[in-house]
């Protein structure tokens, strides 16, 4: 089934590769036609000759259509100019063996509904943000697409253990054991040895619980029950887009709040930093400290000449 895919992808990859400009070209007309006509009008329908018409018959066709439609006789219709040009492209196309050719086999073997990347890209043009946003959604997808791919392989392996486990403890009946039973449980094929003996490969230490629990032996005897909660579950979150923006914010958030509490700690730090006993944040320069001892000098030399004059 897969190398059916594969096939089928390279097919449909090598005809959209192979569409020409000259192919394009019918495409648009093909579609521009079916629009102003109708639906399902042809080249042929709508110069109303056969597809196998001749060379004259058409260009027969061609000039009593084009008579019609000229705009000169039709000057209150609005799209006259463009209906009497398409007329002429289309003339010109099955006039021309190979683009007849070529139209022929659209013709008979339809449009194709995908006409190419080239075809869309040279039509619509998308903007590069256009074209990386639209990278971004797909890759993400595709993410998700494989996490679930994975889970389901997962849970299908956790689901084949605890049944070789069960297996191996109750017998190819499965009847359930009044005890605990702790088995080995390998992973994978046995493989031979020298003497050409099959020995067991890697194996897994499992305990079975009577009521059906399945529990893996850690290095320690710890019990590790074995559940879905072993597998990982898909999630957009999980994309790498989302977890990128995710992340993102986090880190703008973090800024935020660091550089709106960041005054708020400086001025906390400034009211608890202890002050020094006695001390005014002013040092006392040597001009204002001889200033202050001035009066004291003044006074002391009064009271010794007081005492001498009463010693007088």
């Amino acid at each position: 089934m897969r190398a059916l895919f594969c096939a089928l992808f390279f097919v449909f990859a090598a005809l959209a590769a192979a569409w020409t400009k000259e192919d394009h070209e019918i495409f648009d007309l093909v579609s521009a036609l079916e629009a102003a006509e109708g639906k399902g009008t042809t080249f042929y329908s709508w110069l109303n000759v056969s597809s196998s018409a001749t060379r004259e018959e058409l260009s027969k066709a061609y000039r009593k259509l084009s008579m019609q439609l000229h705009p000169d006789k039709n000057p209150n219709i609005k799209n006259a100019h463009e209906r009497f040009a398409r007329l002429g492209v289309i003339g010109k196309i099955l006039r021309e063996k190979e683009s007849r050719a070529r139209y022929d086999f659209f013709y008979k073997n339809g449009v194709p509904t995908w006409r190419g990347t080239g075809y869309y890209y040279s039509r619509f043009r998308p903007g590069l943000g256009t074209v990386f946003v639209f990278l971004i959604i797909l890759s993400s997808i595709l993410q998700y697409v494989f996490q679930r791919m994975n889970y389901t392989r997962d849970i299908k392996r956790i689901e084949f253990i605890s049944s070789q486990a069960k297996r191996i403890a109750w017998g190819e009946r499965l009847t359930p054991s009044d005890k605990r039973r702790r088995v080995k449980v390998p992973l994978g094929p046995p493989r031979m040895d020298e003497d050409g003996n099959a020995v067991m490969g890697r194996a897994l230490d499992m305990v079975v619980e009577p009521n059906g629990d399945v529990f893996i032996v850690e290095d320690g005897g710890h019990l590790t029950q074995l559940d879905d909660s072993h597998a990982t579950p898909p999630s957009i979150s999980k994309t790498w887009a989302l977890s990128l923006a995710r992340q993102a914010f986090s880190a703008a958030r973090e800024r935020i709040q660091g550089a709106r509490s960041a005054p708020a700690t400086q001025e906390k730090e400034e009211v608890e930093r202890p002050e020094t006993p006695g001390s005014t944040g002013v040092e006392d320069t040597p001009e204002q400290s001889d200033a202050s001892d001035a009066p004291k000098a003044v006074k002391a030399s009064g009271r010794k000449k007081r005492a001498a004059r009463k010693r007088a």
